[in-house]
């Protein structure tokens, strides 16, 4: 199972496989010429409240990551697929934030290694 994650922001490369954006709002000043992605999966983007509680800094990355796995598990169906594409080739998760260790795709990525794994 091959998955990276990557910056909207980082020109796509030709080893990022099916790239998919898992942010719920487009990354701005990017056009998807831009981008590249094959997909915009918005179902694995975390629910608008859980993202602005942990942008403004009312919740900590241990309560993000708790809250937004609990999200994913109701979207595990769906999500398999994602993780049968990564199953097939190189999966690229491409997200938005800054923050390169501590944003969703990370999360997702994790979620993803378990579904395949199980």
């Amino acid at each position: 199972m091959s998955i990276a994650v990557k910056r909207a922001y980082d020109p796509p490369a030709a080893g990022d496989g099916y790239r998919v954006l898992v942010d719920r709002l487009w990354p701005r000043g990017l056009s998807r010429e831009q981008l590249q992605i094959d997909e915009w999966f918005r179902e694995a983007a975390p629910s608008d409240e859980l993202r602005r509680a942990f942008h403004d800094g009312e919740l900590g990355w241990g309560e993000f990551r708790r809250a937004y796995l609990a999200e994913l598990k109701t979207q595990r169906d769906a999500l398999r697929r994602l993780a049968s594409v990564a199953g097939q080739g190189r999966l690229t998760l491409v997200f938005g934030a800054r923050d390169e260790k501590r944003n969703n795709a990370v999360v997702l990525m994790q979620y993803l290694k378990l579904l395949g794994a199980g």
